[in-house]
Formats: C-alpha cells, sequence, structure tokens
C-alpha cells in the first residue's frame, strides 16, 4: 500500500486524512469536539433570534387574519413548518449556498466538505441534518442516550466525525493555517543603531524573501543568531554587500 494510501485510510489523530486527485496528502487539520461545540453555541444563538423574529413576523401576519380563521391544527402546523425550517432548513440552506459553513462554522473557521474533499453537496447537507435532529441536537430521539453516544463517536473518531458525518459521507476541517506563537526576535546588537535610519524600499524582493524565511526558521537553530551576528560584522552600515 502506498503511503498516499495509509494516510488516506488511517488518518493522524486530528488529521483530516484527505488526499488530492494527484496522490498528495492535503495539509487540512480535521475539526474537533471543542471547535465544533463552540460553532454550535454561535449557530444555536443565531437560531433563536431568527426563531424569534419569525415568530413575531407570524404573528403579525395572522393578526391580520379574520376572527375564526386561526385554529389549533393550524397553529401546530405553523409550529412544525417553523421548527423545520430553523433545525433543518438553517443549516441546509447555509451549507449550501455558504461553501459548505453556517454563520457558527464561518465565525470559528470551519467548513463541511465530503469525505474526498469536494464541496458538500445538497444531499449530504440534508442528511446531516436529519440525523443530528433526530439523534444528536436536539436529539428529537431518546436524548439523553443518543447524546452520549453522538459525544463517544466524536471523541473515538480519529477525524473527529459525528453520527451525521458518518451517515453523510462528511467531515469538518479547518479554513484556517494553525501558527504556533513565538516570542518577537530581539535586535542584534550590532545592528541596533542602524536599523532606526535603514531604508528598506530599496531591498529586492529576492532578499527580503530570503531575510523572511530565515527569521521563520530562526528559532529552530542552535545558533541562529550567532550566525546573524557574524554575518552582521561583514555588512557595515555603509552599505550592502
Amino acid at each position: 500500500m502506498s503511503t498516499a494510501a495509509r494516510a488516506w485510510t488511517i488518518p493522524g489523530w486530528g488529521d483530516a486524512g484527505l488526499v488530492s486527485g494527484e496522490a498528495v496528502e492535503l495539509d487540512v487539520r480535521a475539526a474537533r469536539i471543542g471547535s465544533r461545540a463552540l460553532a454550535l453555541l454561535i449557530d444555536v444563538l443565531v437560531q433563536l433570534v431568527a426563531g424569534l423574529l419569525l415568530a413575531a413576523l407570524t404573528g403579525l401576519l395572522l393578526a391580520a387574519l379574520p376572527y375564526g380563521v386561526l385554529d389549533a391544527a393550524m397553529e401546530r402546523a405553523l409550529l412544525t413548518i417553523g421548527l423545520v425550517l430553523l433545525l433543518v432548513g438553517y443549516p441546509v440552506l447555509c451549507e449550501r449556498f455558504n461553501d459548505g459553513r453556517t454563520p457558527g462554522k464561518a465565525a470559528v473557521g470551519l467548513r463541511v466538505v465530503s469525505i474526498d474533499g469536494a464541496p458538500v453537496g445538497f444531499r449530504q447537507s440534508l442528511t446531516r441534518a436529519l440525523v443530528g435532529v433526530a439523534v444528536e441536537w436536539p436529539g428529537l430521539v431518546l436524548p439523553l442516550l443518543s447524546w452520549a453516544v453522538g459525544l463517544t463517536v466524536m471523541l473515538s473518531d480519529a477525524r473527529g466525525r459525528r453520527l451525521g458525518d458518518l451517515a453523510a459521507g462528511t467531515l469538518v476541517v479547518h479554513t484556517r493555517t494553525a501558527t504556533r506563537w513565538r516570542s518577537v526576535p530581539a535586535m542584534v546588537p550590532e545592528l541596533a543603531g542602524w536599523a532606526y535610519s535603514v531604508d528598506l524600499s530599496r531591498l529586492d524582493a529576492e532578499l527580503a524573501l530570503a531575510v523572511r524565511q530565515y527569521l521563520a526558521r530562526a528559532h529552530g537553530f542552535s545558533c541562529g543568531w550567532q550566525v546573524a551576528a557574524v554575518t552582521a560584522r561583514h555588512h557595515r552600515p555603509g552599505g550592502r554587500r
């Protein structure tokens, strides 16, 4: 089995395991339960606001109807339609027309994709939403048991997929590159005075790129700043050599 095939079948923990059509493993991180829970919380708040606005609009429209037209059956039908729009229509429409992202996922930097990395389809989004409503959130079928099962599945899956993802063949990935915070490099003492008056506008793009790449990797060199100090001695303030 090739390296790309192994990466596809057995992804590392948190690795999305996506492989392009050229058999190149893509550097994409799978979203875990923490980021997905935060995105869900934001979406729930948006749904609550949308539900209040929808209820207010529906109340105004019903108030204009003649007396006696609205009965208990119509009230239950309108309530059911509203819940379906909020719990199913909301995620399906957002994922369909916003590149696999609900407002919560967009805020956190997540995106729903197919298991092969392709954009998520309508049927996949609908399957995810229906499974979510039935057994995950809010979980209409045995809420406590389904919540426990869904949480166990997410924690045990190497790519953090929930039941809806497994049923629809989808995956939630990060759209933002992970960065490691590091301290700002200290100024080389030999160049401290010269740096205040240096004009970088005359620096060519190739040299600027080389310097930027060096500074990005300097933390991994055992003698990075010693090399810079030695280099500084050979580059006097009089001009660039």
